[in-house]
């Protein structure tokens, strides 16, 4: 039998769109000789869709939308795709998590999802009802065990989550021939690897062959790498989709296949992320004509830049540089080399007037006081005031370009360098901000980041002679501190015991991280490329009383403070 792995990128809430995709594919798929076609997770609504669930003309349309595919796919082959289906049951939650089988117009298969991810960016058990029960379907003589993204995930080293039943295993009871997992299953660095392993003992504990459909896209924060795949039953990849891309495997299960030997380079991974994320953000909100950013000569814009122009194309980016009286000539010539390297229109506009103004709107009120941090981000404020006039303007989107680093230890100007529509890297450590600048140098073949911009001391530049290492620990070690505590969710502790870093230090990080949580709540959405980012997939409130000495007493049975 021929099988064909669609590898889709559907846009949230687009039925009519993401319908017509999968028609048009399931044709191609028919042309080369595929007899089953099998689309990603909730692909016909885009995933997550979110609180879409809840409103009843959308799920009625959804179900209009599965009787036109079903229609106007090619009679004579199976298609499976992914969508919420009512729960008819009268009891839990409305809907279902399924994946469905059509052949010749008709439903002939169906598998719900039985675990429900609800951690991280998940939140799946706001809307959907776990499956009762798992099962094969038999068609064309095949036992095929289908099932849905999370039910693949219970080796406890791969998952965030415990999981008291096991899907597989229900489903290889009933004595399945192949197993077929349909996904939505994000990108984070590192993740391809951990497939490969999942994967490989799913084969080899059941022997049979595994193979996943995965959507590829971004939709808003989340990023879907694909990584589709076809494992044989002794675990061997013998087929593997593109990254960051559409693509069709078409695996003929009586061909002897090759193992694909493809690695993955997590600089190249967390690129092409980026560039992805961009570019889906920008074409499938459909209102801006071009992107547009600050540019600082500092590593982060630079890099934010570059990876516009890989997303959009020169012709749809702008570069504003826009110096004040303390800023330094390497801020406005850097920044100038870098928009001649990448061909963008390139602007600089002064802020010495706004600075000025607010300076004697000011005067009488700061009348007495020291000049200080509200005068530094005075300038940082009317950066964004500028560029935000240009996004409202010339219907630009506006690129925010502070990094992890930054953001975590609070290191950024609300209203100024805050501002924005999307944050391209606030999920990227200032370290690997280093790293993606060399990274974009060497796959150009040419200097598109100026070295001087990547060897210079990083610097907000908001007084004289200032550089980040006034405030921050040098980046190496902060970074350090940074990963553990908010990618691994390690405490001070083991922080210490792991890297011999002193006490106070990790312990003042952590308060700065703990402290400004309310800048992050106001930043603009940004593209998530590790296991936890800020944003929709680490929730903290803002008012708390955290203190963490006190925590620890009370952790261990300490009452004598």
């Amino acid at each position: 039998m021929k099988i064909a792995v669609l590898q889709l990128n559907p846009t949230v809430g687009d039925l009519e769109g993401n319908s017509e995709r999968i028609i048009y594919h399931a044709k191609k798929a028919r042309e080369a000789g595929a007899e089953l076609a099998i689309f990603p997770e909730l692909c016909v609504v885009g995933y997550p869709p979110q609180d879409l669930l809840e409103n009843d003309l959308f799920i009625t349309a959804v179900q209009q939308s599965l009787g036109r595919i079903a229609a106007e796919v090619p009679q004579d082959m199976g298609v499976i795709v992914g969508a919420p289906v009512p729960n008819g049951g009268g009891t839990g939650n409305p809907l279902y998590n399924a994946a469905l089988l059509y052949e010749g117009g008709e439903l002939v298969g169906m598998a719900r999802k039985a675990l429900l991810p609800t951690y991280d960016v998940f939140d799946e058990m706001r809307h959907f009802e776990s499956a009762p029960s798992c099962g094969v379907i038999v068609w064309r003589g095949l036992r095929l065990g289908l099932h849905i993204c999370e039910d693949m995930w219970t080796m406890q080293e791969a998952v965030q989550k415990r999981y008291s039943r096991d899907p597989i295993a229900e489903i290889m009871a009933q004595g399945a021939d192949l197993l077929i997992n349909i996904s939505a299953s994000p990108f984070s660095l590192g993740k391809h690897e951990v497939r490969n392993k999942l994967m490989q003992e799913i084969c080899t504990r059941h022997q049979v062959p595994f193979v996943i459909a995965n959507q590829v896209g971004a939709n808003t924060e989340i990023i879907f790498d694909g990584d589709s795949r076809v494992h044989g039953a002794d675990g061997t990849r013998l087929l593997c989709a593109k990254s960051f891309e559409e693509d069709m495997l078409l695996w003929d299960t009586e061909e002897h296949h090759e193992p694909c030997t493809y690695q993955a380079d997590e600089v190249a991974d967390l690129h092409d992320a980026l560039v992805l994320g961009i570019r889906d953000y920008f074409q499938k909100t459909g209102v801006f004509r071009k992107a547009v950013m600050g540019l600082s000569g500092g590593i982060d814009s630079a890099v934010t830049c570059a990876l516009a122009v890989e997303a959009l194309g020169a012709d749809r980016v702008v570069g504003v540089t826009m110096p004040s009286a303390i800023s330094s000539k390497g801020s406005v010539s850097d920044s100038e080399e870098l928009a001649a390297n990448l061909g963008i229109t390139f602007r600089e506009i002064s802020i010495e007037p706004a600075v000025d103004a607010f300076d004697t709107m000011l005067s009488e009120v700061f009348a007495g006081t020291e000049p200080g941090v509200a005068e530094e981000n005075i300038q940082s404020r009317s950066r964004g005031v500028t560029l935000m006039a240009l996004s409202n303007k010339f219907d630009y989107l506006l690129l925010s370009t502070g990094n992890k680093s930054e953001m975590a230890v609070g290191y950024v100007t609300l209203y100024g360098d805050t501002n924005g529509g999307l944050a391209v890297l606030s999920d990227v450590l200032k370290t690997r901000v280093y790293e993606l600048a060399e990274h974009i140098n060497r796959r150009a073949g040419r200097e598109v980041i100026p070295r001087s911009t990547i060897e210079k001391p990083p610097s907000a530049e908001l007084r004289e002679g200032q550089q980040d290492t006034d405030s921050l620990p040098p980046y190496d070690v902060l970074d350090t501190i940074l990963e553990r505590y908010i990618e691994r969710q390690h405490e001070v502790g083991r922080i210490v015991n792991e890297t011999g870093l002193d006490s106070d230090l990790v312990h003042e990080v952590l308060r700065m991280v703990d402290q400004n949580e309310y800048k992050r709540h106001q930043a603009p959405p940004g593209l998530r490329v590790s296991d936890k980012a800020f944003g929709m997939g680490r929730r903290l409130p803002i008012v708390m009383r955290w203190d963490r000495s006190a925590i620890r007493r009370i952790a261990v049975g300490d009452t004598t403070s």
